[in-house]
């Protein structure tokens, strides 16, 4: 018996009977030999980690564009504290914590420069609209290792496409593992949007609706772990009366909606951020300009895609994988004047 025929043994032993066992798997689209250590869903986690979409994500905006200080969060940070809390709800029901890390660390490979400023404009660009869920799956699929994609298995990609969205019967992961990821998501940004808020002076504690502190908490510690602790014990609840769905107290799921409305009226779509959210549209329209005046500037792979697919896909393509600081190095070189006589 191999090391990874151990780890699946364990799995077998120890996780949940509605957990995904990774001896278990759909697979993934072109087959390949197992490995002798590790088993299916960490080969994933460890191609995403290693992938350049994932280091890209360092110089990917959170919420505030352009911070110079070091303790506000990144798109790379974000993905970080999502996985932590999906694993650890995960281990608390009894689920696959790998398969959660795997897909947690790539739900946000395909979010674009810029955070939602950048996918608002690349939405009203591409015919059908952009999503980043739906990029992310065609980052890891298609675009990753030179087109090749990171061939990654069925469980991880449905996870990955399906993170966004709260509403009832809409964008589910077929995988508890998955579901619990897209909720991961939702605790992580909410809490730590509002830690970099406190931090910016943008919020103060006391701006909080207060029936949501009173069910949630006054700290950001304190929110978390009723957060997480609530999803535990009602999801454990739902397993024991055979309901496959991830759970949350009526009490905690409605404090968590308040509270998120809040972030979006005061912060996300607030006027406070709205002058740095327009420039940074300005850049990226004038990008998606430039490259489909100047096709033959883009990258091959990208070139290649034009081809097959359309010009506006491939930059779409293009653009969207860009960190903040590259598509503002790049808006410098094209549009902004150079001295060239001292």
């Amino acid at each position: 018996m191999d090391i990874r025929e151990k780890i699946e043994k364990f799995e077998s032993l120890t996780l949940a009977k509605q957990a995904i066992l990774s001896v278990d798997s759909l697979g993934r689209e072109v087959f390949e030999e197992k490995d002798p250590i590790r088993t299916c869903f960490m080969v994933d986690r460890d191609r995403i980690i290693h992938s350049k979409s994932f280091r890209r994500l360092k110089h990917k905006t959170q919420v505030y564009i352009k911070t110079f200080g070091d303790h506000y969060r990144t798109r790379l940070t974000h993905t970080l504290e999502v996985a932590q809390i999906g694993r650890t709800i995960g281990v608390g029901i009894g689920l696959n914590e790998i398969l959660i890390e795997a897909i947690a660390l790539g739900h946000d490979l395909g979010h674009v420069a810029f955070a939602h400023n950048g996918e608002e404009v690349l939405s009203e660009f591409l015919e059908g609209g952009f999503r980043h869920n739906e990029q992310s799956v065609r980052v890891v699929k298609k675009l990753e290792r030179d087109g090749r994609g990171l061939n990654l298995t069925h469980e991880v990609i449905d996870g990955i496409l399906n993170h966004s969205g709260l509403s009832e019967g809409i964008n589910k992961a077929k995988t508890l593992e998955g579901r619990i990821v897209q909720y991961s998501d939702k605790i992580a940004y909410l809490n730590h949007d509002i830690d970099d808020s406190i931090r910016a002076k943008l919020l103060s504690e006391d701006d909080l609706p207060k029936e949501v502190i009173n069910v949630l908490g006054k700290s950001h510690s304190e929110r978390i772990e009723v957060l997480i602790s609530d999803m535990i014990k009602e999801t454990i609840t739902n397993l024991e009366n055979d309901i496959y769905e991830v759970g949350q107290s009526n009490e905690v799921k409605e404090a968590m909606v308040e509270l998120r409305k809040f972030m979006f009226a005061n912060i996300y779509l607030g006027d406070v951020l709205k002058v740095e959210r327009d420039k940074a549209k300005f850049i990226l329209h004038q990008l998606l300009e430039y490259y489909c005046k100047h096709e033959e500037k883009l990258p091959e792979l990208y070139r290649k895609i034009a081809s097959e697919e359309g010009l506006k896909r491939a930059v779409a393509d293009y653009i969207a994988g860009m960190s903040d600081d590259y598509c503002i190095g790049i808006f410098n070189e094209l549009f902004v004047p150079k001295f060239v006589i001292f």
